[in-house]
C-alpha cells in the first residue's frame, strides 16, 4: 500500500537544501499552486527565471520522477481545498468561535424532525441490544457519548470505534437489535460497510450523519447533522456540537419514556457518585 505525500510540505522541508535557482522554482510554486499546476515546464521555467533543466532537477529534488508527476501531486494538494493553501482572515476571537457553533446548531435543528426522533427512541427502548459505531475524531466521541447517556436509563448499549470490530459486531446482530452509526461526513468506508452488514441481518440502522451521504443511503432512519466547513481551517469543526445535540435529544426523550424508572436509575447513580466524591447536590451527574 502506498500513501500520498503532501508535496507542498515536502517542498517546504527541502527548501534550504536546494540550489538558489531551485529555490526560485519552489517559491514560485508555493506562492501560486494553481498557476504552477496549470503551467507547462517552459512556462514554469520562464516565470521562475530558470532553465527547463532546473525545473526538472527541482522535481527530482522533491522525489518526483519528472515535472509531470510534480504537477499531479500539486493538483492533489490543491484538490483538498484552497483554504488549506492560502491565508484566510482570522475569526473574531472568542465571539467568532461561539457564533460558528451557534450557527451550526441552528442549521441542524431545522433539519431534525420530531417524528424521526420519536421513532428512533421507540426503536432504542425496545431493542434487544444497541450498538453504537463511530470512527475518527468527533464521531468516535459521539459513539462513546451515546453509550454514556443511555446506559444510565437501563438500556443495553455498547460502543465501538475500531474498524474491524465495527464490522464484526455488525455481522453478529439479531433482527431486534439497533445499530446507531455516527459519521459527520457520511463517507467513512468502515462505518458504511458496518451499516450495510447490519441491515443485511435485519437490524435497524439509525444514522446520525450528513443528508444525501453514502452512509445515509444505508440507514433505515436518518437523524441529519450538517457539517458545514468555512475557509478558516484553524478552528475545530463546529459540526460535532450538532451531533452531540442530537444525542442529548435522544437521551432526554428516552428518559421521558419511563420517567419513574429513569428517575430511580439517575438517583442511584447520583447517590453512588456523591458518596464517593462528596460535594453539593448540584454537581453534574457523572460528567
Amino acid at each position: 500500500m502506498t500513501f500520498e505525500i503532501d508535496i507542498l510540505s515536502r517542498i517546504s522541508e527541502r527548501f534550504v537544501e536546494m540550489s538558489e535557482s531551485e529555490q526560485r522554482v519552489a517559491q514560485l510554486i508555493l506562492n501560486n499552486v494553481k498557476m504552477a499546476t496549470e503551467s507547462n515546464i517552459a512556462q514554469l521555467a520562464k516565470n521562475a527565471g530558470v532553465s527547463q533543466a532546473t525545473v526538472t532537477r527541482f522535481a527530482r529534488s522533491v522525489d518526483c520522477r519528472d515535472v509531470r508527476q510534480l504537477k499531479v501531486k500539486l493538483a492533489q494538494s490543491l484538490a483538498v481545498g484552497q483554504r488549506f493553501i492560502e491565508e484566510t482572515p482570522d475569526l473574531d476571537g472568542i465571539h467568532g468561535v461561539y457564533e460558528a457553533i451557534k450557527n451550526t446548531l441552528d442549521s441542524s435543528r431545522k433539519l431534525l424532525k420530531e417524528a424521526d426522533v420519536n421513532l428512533a427512541v421507540s426503536w432504542l427502548t425496545q431493542s434487544r441490544m444497541t450498538l453504537c459505531l463511530g470512527m475518527g475524531g468527533g464521531s468516535s466521541i459521539g459513539s462513546l457519548e451515546l453509550q454514556n447517556r443511555l446506559f444510565r436509563f437501563g438500556l443495553p448499549i455498547s460502543s465501538y470505534q475500531d474498524g474491524l470490530l465495527c464490522r464484526m459486531v455488525a455481522a453478529s446482530v439479531e433482527p431486534n437489535d439497533v445499530v446507531v452509526v455516527i459519521s459527520l461526513t457520511g463517507h467513512t468506508p468502515e462505518i458504511i460497510d458496518a451499516a450495510a452488514i447490519a441491515r443485511q441481518y435485519d437490524a435497524r440502522v439509525i444514522a446520525i450523519t450528513k443528508p444525501d451521504s453514502p452512509l445515509a443511503e444505508h440507514a433505515d432512519l436518518l437523524l441529519p447533522v450538517l457539517a458545514p466547513e468555512t475557509d478558516y481551517i484553524f478552528k475545530p469543526s463546529a459540526s460535532r456540537y450538532a451531533m452531540l445535540a442530537i444525542i442529548d435529544v435522544l437521551a432526554t426523550e428516552v428518559a421521558k419514556m419511563n420517567k419513574r424508572r429513569s428517575r430511580d436509575k439517575l438517583r442511584r447513580v447520583k447517590l453512588s457518585l456523591d458518596s464517593h466524591r462528596g460535594g453539593d447536590e448540584r454537581q453534574p451527574l457523572g460528567d
